[in-house]
C-alpha cells in the first residue's frame, strides 16, 4: 500500500512538475519556478562572493559584465538578471548559478588567448541557465529527498542517516551530466555565434583543459571535475560549428586587446592571503601561522583555512569571528543550540591568550565531538576547531589539539614580505620560441606554464610583433 501510494504521489509530481526548456523546446521535470530560480541565485551570489570573493579589478569586472550581457542578450532568456563576476581564484574554471549568475576564475582568464575563447566559455556558462541544467538538477534532488522522507517514515535506521543521504544526493545531482556538456556546447556555440564571435575558438579552448589535464598527471581541472567530458568532445564541436549559419569573414577574435587587459592580473595564489608550505599555512598580512597534520588534504578560502583527514572523517578549521575578547566568543560558540559544552578554560598559548573546551553537537545524523580554541591575536578573535564522529574523536584528538596549539605569531621576514606574481603583457621585438625568450626573460613558473597560458608550444615560433602574456615576479619561499 505504501508503495502504490508512493508511485502515484511520484508520478502526480512529475506530470504537475513538467515544464517546456526554453533553450531546447523539450518538456522536462522542473519543480523550481523562475522566480525561485532567481532567488536561489541572488541568494548563493552572496556566498560566492564571501567565501570565494570577487577579484578587486573594477575595469575588468565592467568588462565581463559587458561581454556576458552581450552574449545573454542572444539567448532564450534575455530578460533575467543576467549577472557575471570574475571570482579571485586561481583555479582554471567558470560556473554557473540558477537565474543567470556566471563566475569565470581570474585563474581561466589568464589562460584564455582570445575574447572569443572567453565568449564560448560565457555562452556554454549561459547555455547551462538558459537550458535550466541547475535548475532541472535541483528539481531531481527534491524529487530525491522527497522519495527518501516517505521511505524514512517506516525506519527509524533510515530516517537517523538520511540526512546524510540527501547531501550524498545533492552531490550527485548538481553535477552536470555528458549530455547537459552537449548541449551547453552546442549553446556556448549559438549564442557566441548570434554575437559574432568566432566559435571556432571552443575547439581550442577544451584543447587548453586537455593540456592541463595531461600537465597534472590526469587530475581533472576544476572546470572538467564539474563538467564532465561528454567523449569525442571536439569532434562534436567541430560538427556543431560545421552546421552554424555563420561566415566567420569577419567574426571577432581579439586577441591582442584581450591579453592586453590581463597585463598586472594576479597570477597563480595570491600569498598575501595566506598559502600553504608543507604542512605549515602561513598568513603575512594577518601575521600568523598555524601546522596542520602531515598526509591532510588543505584549503584556504576567504574566510577560513582547513584541513580534512585522508580518511574525510575529521576536519581542523581556523577562522576569525566576532567577539571583544576569547571568553567572550567562546561563550557565544558553546551556547548555540543543540551544543553540549565541557569546562571552559581560560589560559596561554604561544604568548596569546586564551580560552578553550571540548563539545559535542548531535543531529539526526549523529554526534559530533570536538575540541574548541578561541585565541586573541591582533585586532581579532581567532576559532579554531577539531572536530569528528563521536565514534572516531579519540583517534583524532591528539592530533587535532596539537595542530589547534601551533597556531602563532608570524615572524619569518621571508613570509612576512612575500608578494604575488603578476601576469606581464609583453610585444616581442623578433622572431623566437618561449624557451629561448624565458633565457632572456626569467619567470618564477616553469616553461611549460608559459607556453600553456599563450597556447603554444615551447618551441613554437613566435613572429615580430605579437603579444605574449609572460609572468613575473619572486617565487614563494
Amino acid at each position: 500500500m505504501q508503495g502504490g501510494l508512493r508511485t502515484g504521489f511520484a508520478a502526480a509530481l512529475l506530470l504537475a512538475g513538467c515544464a517546456v526548456n526554453p533553450a531546447t523546446g523539450n518538456r522536462e521535470l522542473m519543480l523550481v519556478s523562475e522566480s525561485q530560480e532567481i532567488q536561489l541565485g541572488q541568494q548563493y551570489d552572496k556566498e560566492v562572493s564571501a567565501s570565494i570573493g570577487l577579484y578587486p579589478d573594477p575595469v575588468l569586472q565592467r568588462y565581463i559584465q559587458d561581454l556576458g550581457s552581450r552574449l545573454a542578450a542572444t539567448s532564450e532568456r534575455p530578460k533575467l538578471p543576467w549577472t557575471f563576476r570574475v571570482v579571485d581564484d586561481p583555479a582554471v574554471n567558470a560556473f554557473a548559478l540558477p537565474g543567470g549568475f556566471i563566475y569565470v576564475t581570474r585563474g581561466i582568464m589568464a589562460h584564455m588567448t582570445s575574447e572569443a575563447q572567453l565568449a564560448t566559455v560565457l555562452g556554454h556558462e549561459i547555455g547551462h541557465v538558459t537550458a535550466r541544467h541547475s535548475a532541472a538538477q535541483m528539481s531531481k534532488q527534491q524529487l530525491a529527498t522527497l522519495g527518501l522522507a516517505i521511505g524514512s517514515i517506516a525506519s527509524s535506521q533510515i530516517e537517523r542517516y538520511s540526512g546524510i543521504a540527501g547531501q550524498a544526493l545533492g552531490v550527485l545531482f548538481l553535477k552536470f551530466s555528458r549530455d547537459n556538456e552537449n548541449q551547453a556546447d552546442e549553446l556556448g556555440v549559438r549564442y557566441s555565434s548570434r554575437a559574432n564571435y568566432d566559435s571556432r575558438e571552443m575547439a581550442s579552448v577544451m584543447r587548453l583543459l586537455d593540456k592541463i589535464s595531461a600537465g597534472a598527471g590526469g587530475r581533472l581541472p576544476e572546470w572538467l571535475a564539474t563538467h564532465p567530458n561528454p567523449g569525442n568532445r571536439l569532434e562534436h564541436i567541430n560538427a556543431l560549428i560545421s552546421r552554424t549559419p555563420q561566415d566567420f569573414t569577419g567574426a571577432i577574435v581579439n586577441r591582442d586587446a584581450y591579453e592586453r587587459r590581463l597585463d598586472g592580473v594576479v597570477f597563480g595564489i595570491n600569498p598575501r592571503e595566506g598559502f600553504f608550505k608543507e604542512t605549515t599555512f602561513y598568513h603575512p598580512d594577518l601575521k600568523f601561522q598555524i601546522t596542520f597534520p602531515g598526509g591532510w588534504k588543505t584549503f584556504n578560502g576567504k574566510q577560513a583555512v582547513a584541513a580534512q583527514s585522508p580518511q574525510q572523517d575529521a576536519v581542523i578549521e581556523l577562522t576569525q569571528v566576532e567577539g571583544s575578547n576569547a571568553d567572550q566568543a567562546a561563550r557565544v560558540f558553546l551556547s548555540a543550540e543543540g551544543m553540549q559544552a565541557g569546562t571552559l578554560s581560560r589560559g596561554n598559548i604561544n604568548g596569546l591568550t586564551t580560552s578553550e573546551a571540548p563539545f559535542a553537537v548531535t543531529a539526526e545524523s549523529g554526534t559530533v565531538r570536538g575540541h574548541a580554541l578561541f585565541v586573541e591575536y591582533g585586532n581579532g578573535v581567532y576559532r579554531l576547531l577539531g572536530y569528528s564522529p563521536e565514534a572516531n574523536w579519540s583517534g583524532y584528538q591528539g592530533v587535532a589539539q596539537r595542530a589547534l596549539q601551533s597556531f602563532g605569531r608570524l615572524t619569518d621576514p621571508a613570509m612576512l614580505n612575500v608578494q604575488p606574481q603578476h601576469v606581464d603583457v609583453i610585444t616581442i621585438d623578433r622572431r623566437t620560441t618561449i624557451a629561448q625568450l624565458a633565457q632572456q626573460r626569467p619567470s618564477p613558473v616553469p616553461v611549460a606554464t608559459l607556453a600553456l597560458i599563450n597556447q603554444v608550444d615551447e618551441t613554437t615560433p613566435l613572429q615580430p610583433g605579437r603579444v605574449v602574456k609572460w609572468v613575473v615576479g619572486q617565487p614563494l619561499p
